[in-house]
């Protein structure tokens, strides 16, 4: 058993206690120019063992908190652009009543037709089955792009809607 540590304690815990922050020394026990060589290189690779193992935690941590930060992205974006394209329905169905009163019909102005009417896609109703917790980040990022397209009111609803049904709703 090494004298400069007790019995069962790490060598790296062992010390931190009674150092100051920024005095390495305060981390080294008072016996240390004491040791021999070997008993130098069994504390060194206590310490080395304990930074390898310091450094994997960390970076495990590190990993999981760019998850976390990533998922809380892909939500926030959910969120803003639902509430968008929420903002953007209620407009529409006012302008549909607007519409209605003033009761004008066919192209004004000799402007160009769109292939579609406008607004078309904006009160697409996507489909969503909910399942035992909240929808996955691939979901959301699913949904997010076909509220993206909902907003821009394009074309590229109607298959956007079509691969999300087929590979999230009934996956093969």
């Amino acid at each position: 058993e090494s004298p400069v540590f007790p019995s069962g304690g790490s060598s790296v815990l062992y010390c931190l206690p009674g150092g100051l922050p920024g005095d390495s020394r305060a981390c080294l026990p008072s016996g240390v120019k004491r040791l021999s060589v070997a008993e130098l290189n069994e504390l060194l690779e206590e310490v080395e063992t304990a930074i390898r193992d310091y450094s994997e935690e960390l970076i495990q941590q590190l990993a999981l908190r760019d998850e976390l930060e990533f998922e809380k992205e892909v939500k926030n974006s959910f969120i803003s652009v639902l509430i968008e394209v929420q903002n953007k329905q209620k407009e529409h169905r006012e302008l549909l009543k607007k519409k209605k009163k003033l009761k004008s019909a066919g192209p004004q102005n000799g402007k160009p037709e769109r292939s579609h009417m406008p607004g078309t896609y904006l009160t697409t109703v996507i489909p969503y089955e909910k399942k035992g917790g909240p929808p996955s980040v691939e979901d959301l990022q699913i949904l997010t792009k076909i509220l993206h397209a909902m907003r821009e009111d394009s074309e590229k609803v109607p298959s956007l809607l079509t691969d999300y049904i087929l590979k999230v709703l009934c996956p093969t």
